[in-house]
């Protein structure tokens, strides 16, 4: 045992000896293991023991296995690693800026194994043959997901995808080059008129950043009730009720779907509904909702705003056999306002591609759209398209004319 080792496995038995909790209650973890290197300096010093070669990298190491997530941390402490994935104990990536890279760290089956348990342990999810997939939300806000084999073919496959705060606003986003400043006013406006927004996008897109930012949009007296799978969005309000889903306990029961939280938020008198994202048969009741004049807004995986339309008419029909096209096409045409479609760009920069309002009518099951924002020549630019509702922009406050004039910058 080295002497790191040795200082590791003194800082565990004071940890069980005081009782401490190593995740809230870091400061006094922190605490416990300078005052044991320290000491351990000490008496190594007399002779007879390994010496600390570097007394702050044994802090730091020490920490990072008892109150962290062992060599991972390194990763999770970096503002600009934004995804960590494992695809064996000898592959574990990071993405920095959009770009993935092959690190140098080499992990056991049991370390794995061990980390999964440990970041599980704070939201109380498991992982089993029984449930050989699960999503849970670190405590600093990173999305977990693992699968484990024969799921996956030999190894435990983990992803955790940071939540990196680079924008909160709008404006923040044109500052990082996702929006122009025209785009980011109009949608800005759009928010606060009550228009129901759908953001598209690919993986890693941007997605769940742009909704937060439209969030930061909502008029501060409304009440906003959101549904996710796991917790990732930070709705700046101060009246907000979040909800995510549920699995099920160890004899099958007690799950609680997205569908469910869906239904449950209609009673909770919300002034608009989030969704964090929709994948199936929740759609319906998304659409439901805001067809009834509750504004919303929703992510939804797509290539194209157009796409993301066809989606949506798509989604809905796996809530059963009695819901047909016939009923959805239209409702979507007549529920869904704006679809704003974000791509991450080869050089790393997320970038809002499109925004496309849906005015509200079919042409032979096909629901028609119009180009608000397109890009030309890799750059946001006016389209001639204009949103539907125009008289709830006059409501709040906003000359849409004026927005839109000229092309922008």
């Amino acid at each position: 045992m080295n002497a790191v080792e040795t200082v590791e496995s003194e800082v565990r038995e004071l940890i069980r000896r005081t009782g401490v909790d190593p995740v809230r209650e870091s400061e006094q973890v922190a605490g416990l293991v300078r005052a044991a290197v320290e000491d351990y300096d000490e008496r190594s010093l007399r002779g007879g023991m390994p010496v600390l070669a570097d007394s702050e990298a044994a802090v730091k190491s020490v920490l990072d296995t008892v109150a962290g997530f062992g060599p991972l941390q390194r990763y999770l402490d970096d503002p600009l690693v934004e995804e960590i994935w494992i695809n064996s104990p000898s592959q574990v990536f990071i993405a920095r800026d959009g770009v993935a890279e092959l690190t140098p760290t080499v992990l056991s089956e049991e370390q794995v194994r061990d980390l999964v348990e440990k970041m599980l342990k704070p939201s109380g999810r498991r992982i089993d043959l029984s449930t050989p997939f699960v999503d849970a939300t670190l405590p600093d806000g990173s999305r977990l997901h693992v699968v484990i084999p024969d799921v996956t073919r030999e190894h435990w496959a983990v992803n955790i995808r940071k939540f990196v705060v680079k924008a909160n606003r709008l404006e923040d986003l044109v500052g990082l080059g996702t929006l122009t400043p025209q785009a980011a006013a109009f949608l800005g406006a759009a928010v606060a008129a009550g228009l129901n927004i759908l953001v598209a996008g690919g993986t890693q897109s941007g997605k769940t950043t742009l909704l937060n930012c439209l969030s930061a949009a909502i008029p501060p007296r409304e009440r906003v009730i959101t549904c996710e799978e796991v917790f990732e969005l930070k709705i700046p309000m101060r009246d907000v009720v979040s909800m995510q889903c549920r699995q099920s306990s160890l004899e099958g029961t007690g799950e609680v779907p997205l569908r469910r939280l869906v239904k449950e938020a209609l009673r909770m008198r919300p002034s608009r509904i989030i969704v964090g994202e929709v994948r199936q048969a929740e759609s319906l009741d998304l659409l439901i909702a805001l067809n009834s004049g509750l504004p919303g807004m929703c992510t939804v995986h797509a290539n194209s705003a157009r796409e993301a339309v066809t989606k949506m008419c798509t989604l809905p029909l796996l809530a059963g056999e009695n819901i047909g096209s016939r009923f959805v096409v239209p409702t979507v045409a007549g529920s869904i306002d704006l679809v704003v479609h974000a791509a991450l760009e080869g050089d790393g920069v997320r970038r809002v591609r499109e925004i496309v309002a849906l005015p509200g009518r079919v042409e032979t099951d096909v629901v028609e759209t119009s180009d608000i924002f397109t890009t030309r020549d890799g750059r946001l630019v006016r389209a001639e398209g204009y949103p539907p509702h125009r008289q709830w922009f006059r409501r709040a406050g906003y000359d849409l004319a004026a927005l839109l004039a000229g092309a922008g910058s």
